[in-house]
Parts: C-alpha cells; structure tokens; sequence
C-alpha cells in the first residue's frame, strides 16, 4: 500500500483523540444525567417513605388513642352501673340504719338480728369498693355534702358537720349521694 492509501484508510491521529474526547465527555455527561436522574429517583423515594412512615405513626397513635379512650369507657361502664345499683340499694341501708336507732327498748334477738342485717349490707358494700361519708365533726364541703340546714354553735368550729341526716356514699372518687347535713358557724 501506498502512503497515501494509508492515509485514506487511517484517520489522522487527531480525528481519532477529538472523537475519543467526545465519548469520553458523552459518556461522563451521560453518567452526570444518569446520577442526576438517580438522585432525584432517591429523593422522591425517600420524601415517599418519610410520608409513609409519618401516616404509619399517625395511625398508630390513632389506635393506641382509641385504645385507651375504650378501655377508659369500659371502666366507666362498670362504674356507672354499679352506681345506679348501689344507689338503689341505698334505701335498704338507710332503713337498716334507723332501724338499729330505734331498737333500744326491743328484744336482745331482734337487735342482734338487725345488727347481723346491717353487718351484711355493709361488706356487700365494701366489696363493691362504696364507702359512706358525713360524720359529725367532719369539715363540710361542698363537693361531698348537701347542706340542708345550718346553725350556730360555739362548740363546733367553723364549717363543720353538726348533724348527719343521711350518709353520703361513694366509689373511688364517683359520689353516688351526696350527705345530707346540717351545718355549723357557716356564712
């Protein structure tokens, strides 16, 4: 072959170097393109999973809420209704009571059969987690008491309970009845 044969079918050498550097640069852009789209693929996924995790967390919370606020709802069932029936039973203690008031003149039998009675009712009462309040000498107050009537007396000190006309009875901090009493040296 001829030199210039050669020349025809060889490239010169600074065709071949300008056509390596273009490749090499649309190559470099396109790995440039390709990590630019790859980063903003990365960052939507990751503003993807960030609102996942925070509805997944909202939900979460939601149940342990509604969780809570039933088992709440359940305890206060139960202590509803064991309110409404203590309170109807309330007049039986209320008759047990005066009853061993007025039995002071009757037969020792019948006054331990009373006493038997009212024994009873209250262990049923204090299994049921009820305990009564109003006692003469306590501090009156409001949030407990009914005060029906007030007097003033220099033996007993301000605000207090000077006579009890029905216990009060509660459970836990629920007031089933509110005592009623007469009141004190109270303005």
């Amino acid at each position: 072959m001829s030199k210039s044969e050669k020349k025809k079918g060889q490239k010169p050498e600074k065709e071949i170097e300008e056509k390596t550097e273009e490749k090499t640069e649309s190559a470099a852009d396109e790995q440039q393109e390709n990590s630019d789209a790859d980063n903003k693929q990365s960052d939507a996924l990751k503003q993807e999973l960030d609102k996942q995790k925070e509805a997944y967390l909202r939900l979460a919370a939601e149940y342990d809420n509604y969780r809570k606020r039933t088992a709440n709802e359940k305890a206060s069932i139960y202590s509803d209704a064991t309110a409404k029936a203590v309170q109807e039973i309330l007049t039986v203690a209320d008759s047990l009571e005066m009853a061993q008031k007025s039995v002071e003149n009757a037969p020792e039998e019948f006054k331990k059969g009373i006493e038997l009675v009212a024994a009873q009712m209250a262990s049923a009462l204090a299994k049921l987690n009820v305990e009564s309040f109003g006692e003469v000498g306590d501090e009156f107050d409001p949030q407990l008491h009914n005060a029906v009537s007030k007097i003033d007396s220099d033996e007993l000190g301000e605000n207090t309970i000077a006579q009890v006309f029905q216990l009060g009875y509660k459970s836990g901090d629920k007031i089933i009845r509110h005592a009623m009493v007469q009141v004190a040296n109270c303005d």
